[in-house]
C-alpha cells in the first residue's frame, strides 16, 4: 500500500435549496465492507500530518484552503486529505455547513443524534447509545450494504466524549479499541468553528490501524470485486484526458466520508420537518446527494435504499427501547 499523504480536490456537490468479528469464512466482500465502514467511526494519528486541533488552528486551516472551498458560489465544499502510511488510515473531511453554529454544535454533541445520523450509511445496520457509570457509548452495528437484522451485524462500542465546548468552538471524540479482524485504535473527531454569515466550518477525522489480515483481505477485495471502486482524488489522466481516481484504501476512506458528511448536511437540513417525516426525509436527501456521484458511490437504487432503512430503522428503535427500559 502506497505511503502517499493525497490532497483532494475541493469537491462541489450541487443540491438544488441547500448550498456520515466478522467470521473468517463469511464473504470477502463482508469483511472488507465491515473494516472500512467501522474504521469511519475511527489511533494514533502521525504527528507529520499537521492536524489541527484548537478554534486557532482550524480557523488557519480554513484560510489555507478557502479558495478552493469558495470557487464556486453555489453547492457544498468538501476537501478531503488522507494517507495510508506505516498501517495506519487515515482521513480528514474539511468543509462549510449552511447552519449557524449553535445549530450544529446543540445537534453534534449529542450522542443520540450521532446514531440517526449514522444509520442513513448504507453499510450502518443500526446504532444504540447509553450512559454506563457516567461514560457515553454508542454502538454501531455494521454490516453489508444490503438489509441486515442487527443480529447478524459486527458489533462496536465507541466511548463518546465532548472534549471541549466553547462559545465559537466545540470538539467530539469517539474511541475504540478493536475492532474486525486486526484492526485497532479506532478514532473519530470532529471540530467546528463559526464563520460569518451564519454558517460553520468543520473537520471531521477518522483513523485506525490496520495488521497483516486486514491488509489481505482488503487487497484481496481492491483486486478483485473491489478493482472499480474508487475515490474523488483525481491522481492523473488516461491516454484520453479523462481523470483517473484514486483506488484502493484510499478510495474507499474517501467514499465513505462524504457519505457520512452527506448524512451530517441530510441530518442537519432536516430538522424542521415533522418528527415523524425526518427520517424518510433525511434518508430521501442523503440518497438524492450521494445520487449526484453515481462514479463514485452509486450501490443501490432509490427504492431499495429506502425500503432497507426503513427496516433498520425499526430494528434501531427496539435495540433502543431495550436499552431505555433496562436503564430505568
Amino acid at each position: 500500500m502506497s505511503s502517499n499523504v493525497i490532497s483532494i480536490m475541493s469537491l462541489l456537490i450541487r443540491y438544488s435549496g441547500h448550498i456520515f468479528m466478522v467470521p473468517l469464512f463469511m464473504h470477502r466482500a463482508l469483511v472488507v465492507s465491515v473494516i472500512i465502514t467501522v474504521a469511519m467511526w475511527p489511533a494514533v494519528i502521525p504527528k507529520s500530518f499537521g492536524l489541527p486541533s484548537k478554534n486557532d488552528a482550524l480557523l488557519k486551516k480554513y484560510h489555507e484552503i478557502e479558495k478552493p472551498l469558495h470557487e464556486h458560489t453555489s453547492g457544498i465544499p468538501v476537501f478531503i486529505e488522507s494517507f495510508d502510511e506505516g498501517h495506519v488510515l487515515c482521513g480528514n473531511v474539511y468543509s462549510i455547513i449552511l447552519h449557524p453554529f449553535s445549530n450544529v454544535k446543540k445537534a453534534l454533541t449529542d450522542p443520540a443524534n450521532w446514531c440517526d445520523i449514522s444509520l442513513l450509511h448504507l453499510n450502518i445496520k443500526a446504532c444504540t447509545f447509553k450512559k454506563d457509570e457516567n461514560i457515553q457509548k454508542i454502538t454501531f452495528y455494521s454490516g453489508r450494504k444490503f438489509y441486515q437484522p442487527p443480529e447478524d451485524a459486527f458489533v462496536l462500542e465507541y466511548q463518546f466524549q465532548v472534549i471541549d465546548s466553547k462559545s465559537a468552538y466545540f470538539k467530539i471524540l469517539l474511541t475504540a479499541d478493536s475492532g474486525p479482524m486486526d484492526t485497532s485504535d479506532y478514532r473519530i473527531e470532529l471540530e467546528a468553528i463559526p464563520l460569518k454569515g451564519h454558517k460553520t466550518f468543520i473537520r471531521l477525522s477518522y483513523t485506525y490501524k490496520y495488521g497483516l489480515a486486514a491488509q489481505t483481505a482488503m487487497e484481496g477485495y481492491f483486486s478483485t470485486l473491489g478493482i472499480n471502486k474508487v475515490g474523488f482524488s483525481v491522481i492523473g489522466q488516461d491516454k484520453n484526458n479523462n481523470p483517473v481516481y484514486v483506488s484502493g484504501t484510499r478510495g474507499a476512506i474517501e467514499r465513505n466520508s462524504v457519505r457520512y458528511y452527506f448524512a451530517i448536511q441530510a441530518y442537519l437540513d432536516t430538522l424542521n420537518f415533522p418528527e415523524a417525516d425526518r427520517f424518510e426525509q433525511r434518508a430521501q436527501l442523503w440518497y438524492s446527494l450521494t445520487d449526484q456521484f453515481k462514479v463514485q458511490l452509486f450501490e443501490l437504487s432509490r427504492e431499495n435504499y429506502i425500503r432497507f432503512k426503513k427496516l433498520e430503522q425499526q430494528n434501531q428503535l427496539k435495540l433502543q427501547d431495550q436499552i431505555n427500559e433496562t436503564a430505568k
